[in-house]
């Protein structure tokens, strides 16, 4: 049998402990009491669950950013296959704010309450049984992650990269979501090719940055739309020709374009159409695609969202080549609003203005 646990009354409080351990020496130590071994156990087990607790940002029912608060909940543990990520950042994107309102509670119900957030950034935990790719206190990064509101997050192993040394975990948290969306709707679904003409709605934005970013490097002539805070920020960016679009019509000045990336729909897609040339594509970003207008204008339409695009897994395949544009420089992260984990609420509300620049960032530890 092993040393006798004990409770000790300090000044301070009770601590459990050995006698060695606890009550020697005794000067400020006024009694210790034997625990019997189940008493022991309990202790044992309360320290074991307080060692493995975070903080988390949930919401117990949907509605607005005040729903958010941040509570205590037990860490997950990772399964066969997956990782235990410790999150320094985390992104902010416009479905998560979405879900939380309950915009999907009919198609995709919750077990609430739920932490919000897929895209982040941070370290190596644990390793799930089968994961050998990875090392703990490896920098990662990618998309994918269950609930990454938090000090934690659970994440299938093949959708994350390790992240370039030449990036922070702020702006890492930037990319996964924001340059993926941007590749996929740029070189899957439309196929863009050198010397085409591409115009970019809120090319400021989460996706817009990317997307003008990566059809530069791509050859492709780059017009973007962005209001008058974010035109410099767009050209700096390569676009040859930004718009105001609170001060131009931007069908006054497009004309012609072989692809639009339109991440903001509604009437902006609605005055697109009419600008781009027979045959030409429409991506929609976060929204289902207008086949029936594509057909009367004589242009093809396909949309980013899930069940419209192939494939549906999880894939870090875009991101290994932006991975390669990252450590080159020739792509450059976007993080930006950054606000710390408790004011989760006030970054997702800021995030419904569609104002800003860049990807909407919570810092969950400082660097």
């Amino acid at each position: 049998m092993g040393e006798q646990i004990v409770l000790v009354r300090t000044a301070t409080g009770y601590q459990s402990g050995t006698v060695a351990a606890l009550c020697s020496p005794r000067g400020n130590r006024e009694a210790y009491f034997p625990l019997s071994s189940v008493a022991a156990d309990v202790i044992r087990l309360g320290v074991k669950m307080t060692q493995n607790m975070m903080r988390a940002v949930q919401f117990h029912t949907y509605g607005g950013p005040e729903q958010l608060i941040v509570e205590r909940v037990p860490r997950p543990e990772p399964q066969a296959g997956e990782v235990l990520v410790r999150v320094y950042a985390a992104g902010v994107n416009p479905i998560d704010w979405k879900v939380r309102k309950g915009l999907f509670k009919d198609v995709l119900p919750l077990f609430l309450p739920y932490t919000p957030g897929n895209e982040f950034a941070g370290t190596i935990e644990l390793l799930g049984a089968g994961v050998t790719t990875f090392q703990q206190g490896q920098a990662v990064y990618g998309r994918g992650g269950r609930g990454t509101y938090a000090e934690y997050a659970i994440a299938a192993a093949d959708s994350l990269m390790q992240m370039p040394r030449t990036i922070s975990f702020d702006q890492a948290a930037s990319v996964p979501v924001g340059a993926r969306t941007a590749w996929i709707a740029l070189f899957i679904l439309a196929d863009l090719q050198a010397g085409q003409r591409v115009l970019i709605h809120g090319a400021a934005g989460g996706v817009g940055n990317y997307a003008v970013q990566l059809a530069r490097w791509k050859g492709a002539h780059v017009i973007g739309t962005a209001s008058q805070d974010n035109l410099e920020f767009v050209r700096s960016l390569g676009a040859e020709t930004v718009i105001d679009y609170h001060a131009t019509p931007f069908e006054h000045v497009v004309h012609e374009v072989d692809v639009v990336v339109d991440p903001v729909g509604g009437e902006a897609q609605d005055r697109s159409w009419p600008l781009i040339k027979p045959g030409g594509m429409l991506v929609a970003i976060g929204h289902p695609p207008v086949e029936d207008t594509a057909r009367r204008y004589g242009v093809r339409t396909l949309s980013t969202v899930a069940n419209q695009r192939a494939p549906l897994r999880i894939s870090t395949e875009p991101l290994e080549a932006i991975s390669s544009l990252l450590e080159s420089g020739m792509l450059l992260p976007q993080p930006g609003k950054v606000f710390p984990l408790e004011e989760a609420g006030q970054a997702q509300a800021f995030s419904e203005t569609g104002h800003g620049r860049g990807r909407i960032i919570l810092r969950v530890v400082a660097e």
